[in-house]
Order: C-alpha cells, then structure tokens, then sequence
C-alpha cells in the first residue's frame, strides 16, 4: 500500500495547488480516498495496475451496503475517478480502471427555498440598532441580495466593496474571482453597518487580530473577521421569526436563484452571479415554479390567445 499512499499525498498537493481546492475540500477527498485505499488493502489489491473495474463495482457496492445516500456514493466513486486519473497522468498506472464504472444516479431534489413574502417577514422582523445587529442585518440582506455563501460572505475584505459603482469582488470556490452586482436593501444595510455598526466593532480588536482583521468587512464583537459557524447561527435565528427552523445560508442563495429567475433574470447572467461553472447546475432551479413557467407560455405563445 505504500505506492498508494505515496501517491495520495501527491494527489493532495495537485488539488490544493494545481486545482485550488480549499482545505475543507482536500480533506473531504482524502478522508473519501483513505476509505477506498482501505478497501483495496482488505482485498489484498497493492498496487494500481491491479485495480480492475470489477474490483472498483465490488467497492461502490459495499457503499451501498452501508446504507450511504446516493450522492455519497457518487461522490466517493468521483473522487475515485479522479484519483485514478491522476495516477494515469503520472505514469503510475496503465489506465483507468473506474472510468467505465457506472455511479447511483442521484434522485432529483428541489432545494428548499423561501417564498419572497417570508423573505420580507424575516427581514422585517429582524430589527436591531447595536453595531452587531447592524452587521447580522446586512449580512441577511447580503446573502439574499446577492446570493452569497457564508464562506464568501465572511472572506470579504473592504478593498472588495466597490459600492459606487454598484458590485462586490468575491472569491468562491478554489479562489475564482466574480463580480456580484449589489443595489437596494443590500446596498443600504451594508453602507449603514459600514458607517455606524463596523467602526464600534472594530474599537473591539485586540492586537491579536492583526492585519486581517483590519481588511475583513464582517467583524466579531472581539473586533476579528466573523467566522462561518456565526453566520449560520445568525440565519438560523432570523429563520425562527418566519417559523422556518434549521434555516441554511444556502437556501438564501437558493432563494436569491429562484426569485431572480422568476423575476425575469437570463439563465447565464444568473451562473456569473452565483459563479457556477457548469450550465447544468442551474438546471435544477427551472423546476421550482412551474406555475411560473406556465404564465409565461401564456403571455408569450401567439397560438395560446387564439
């Protein structure tokens, strides 16, 4: 198992740089690809050339033995294609045996998604003059204006706010930059919490904070850059008020998505925005509102007026 070993650590290296996957990622993959090399060793497979496609279909398998989602199984026979990609691409083995290996398809899921009234509701209910309730407003009216994600939302830095002229910079996934309009509500909540709220927070900071703490738009009551786990405890306070439990940053997003598409927004305009890379991804949020789709079809088809 050595030869494996060697090469996940180089697999690792090639995502975090070559690939520029985050942290949070890279560890996802090792810890799914440690669990398939473990497999391999139960079946006394020790090097690459000996994997066969059957040997991967008897893995994927057991996956489904331990009662594991369909996604999970999909993600973990990805990663395994990925890796064993990498070994070709190496020169350490002679071909690819999981490429031909068929994943569970995964059974289509609507995300959930607010209505547009309970996001007013939320909004409205969610009122506070403090410098950190000023800050936790115009994070919720970041997230839903502009279909950020926490992760996004709490890497932001001041040299990024390009409010004058009405858009943010943001660094999404593996550090790809994207300008994300800003205007209305989000605008406004974001100026005031820059002008009356951040200012007391930042008075907060010890000399600890450094540098990044100086830069970072969202700030902790210690004066630090706000950390993910606060915007999701935030989000799940304000979806209290509408009665909507356990509410996620992402279906904020995914509110931002469908609102926009039902407000009229092109397809591609909205995959810049949310900064997907593939077309496909967005398919899934053209299945929301078929009531939607159906008026349009209405007003638009010159042979359903006759």
């Amino acid at each position: 198992m050595f030869e494996f070993e060697n090469a996940l650590d180089e697999y690792m290296s090639h995502l975090r740089i070559e690939r520029g996957a985050s942290p949070r990622t890279a560890e996802a993959y090792r810890h799914d690809l440690e669990g398939y090399l473990a497999f391999l060793d139960s079946r006394d497979v020790d090097s690459p050339d000996r994997v066969t496609r059957e040997v991967i279909v008897a893995y994927e398998g057991s996956l489904a033995e331990e009662g594991l989602a369909a996604t999970t199984v999909r993600r973990r026979i990805s990663a395994v294609r990925g890796y064993h990609k990498f070994l070709v691409r190496e020169g350490l083995a002679a071909g690819n045996p999981a490429e031909a290996v068929d994943a569970p398809r995964a059974a289509e899921r609507l995300p959930d998604v607010l209505s547009i009234e309970e996001v007013g509701r939320m909004l409205d209910a969610y009122i506070d003059e403090r410098p950190s309730g000023l800050r936790d407003r115009a994070i919720l009216e970041v997230l839903y204006g502009c279909g950020l994600r926490a992760s996004e939302i709490c890497g932001l830095n001041l040299d990024n706010l390009h409010l004058d002229d009405g858009f943010l910079r943001v660094f999404g996934k593996g550090s790809k930059e994207r300008i994300v309009p800003i205007a209305g509500a989000a605008e406004r909540a974001l100026r005031t919490y820059l002008a009356e709220g951040r200012p007391t927070l930042a008075r907060g900071a010890s000399q600890g904070n450094g540098a990044d703490a100086q830069a970072a738009v969202f700030l902790n009551q210690r004066g630090g850059r706000l950390g993910r786990q606060s915007v999701f405890n935030l989000v799940r306070k304000a979806g209290r008020a509408i009665n909507r439990y356990d509410l996620h940053p992402h279906t904020l997003r995914h509110s931002f998505a469908t609102h926009m598409l039902k407000g009229g927004a092109d397809l591609r305009v909205l995959q810049e925005i949310l900064g997907h890379a593939d077309m496909s991804t967005l398919q899934v949020y053209t299945h929301l509102d078929r009531t939607h789709l159906h008026e349009e079809y209405a007003h638009a088809h010159p042979r359903d007026k006759m």
